[in-house]
């Protein structure tokens, strides 16, 4: 990367990481998705009991291998029959540690999320002890309009095409809110497969230090 592009991001990177930290929230940054998993290791402890949500992220950066090593109770969804994927989304609500991406974080240090069955933003909201945040520098936006924009024109269209919904999104590669010039943060479409059902901002966090922060000089995930 030519080093002045990179010299930006890492200003905009340290000022997202500022604001997060005056949010009650960890913050670490790494230069590479290689890096990640060193780092991941020394915020979680052998035995811990450690679920995930769906995130590109974490299996780009290597997190998933790591999880999967044997050392952990890793709550592993994708091992287990579709049947029982709900009952492993309860148990991740007691874990020690949950682990995902966020769709968007704000330089004011908030982060933003939307989900379809919500397990992901419910854990990120309450019940495991630690939960830890892993993205690339891309998911940074200026603002929770920004981040509205950022998932309605990129992260909703790409997951649905991952996760093959019948939805307005995956067939045009944008939100249906944006057809006659809606953008209201709640707008989209009536599918019954649409996966922006609730939306979660995290600002100040009451539990400090809950939530960790890991955002890597790379674009990563969607």
């Amino acid at each position: 990367m030519d080093g002045n592009k990179l010299e930006t991001i890492r200003k905009r990177i340290a000022k997202t990481g500022e604001a997060l930290k005056r949010n009650n929230m960890e913050f670490y940054t790494v230069e590479k998705a290689s890096d990640v998993p060193e780092l991941v290791k020394s915020l979680i402890k052998k035995g811990d009991t450690i679920g995930t949500g769906g995130s590109m992220t974490l299996k780009e950066t290597g997190v998933m291998d790591l999880l999967r090593n044997g050392d952990y109770n890793f709550l592993d969804r994708e091992a287990v029959p579709k049947e029982e994927v709900p009952s492993i989304y309860r148990k991740c609500f007691s874990a020690d540690v949950y682990m995902c991406s966020s769709n968007a974080i704000t330089e004011n240090g908030e982060l933003y999320n939307v989900d379809g069955n919500s397990n992901r933003v419910a854990a990120i909201c309450y019940g495991p002890e630690s939960v830890i945040i892993v993205a690339g520098y891309n998911k940074i936006v200026t603002d929770i309009e920004e981040a509205s924009v950022r998932v309605k024109k990129l992260a909703a269209p790409a997951n649905t095409m991952r996760l093959d919904c019948d939805t307005y999104c995956k067939e045009k590669g944008e939100c249906a809110a944006f057809v006659g010039g809606n953008k209201h943060i709640c707008d989209g479409c009536g599918g019954n497969d649409r996966i922006c059902c609730n939306f979660v901002i995290s600002a100040k966090q009451r539990h400090k230090n809950r939530i960790k922060v890991i955002i890597v000089e790379e674009e990563l995930g969607y």
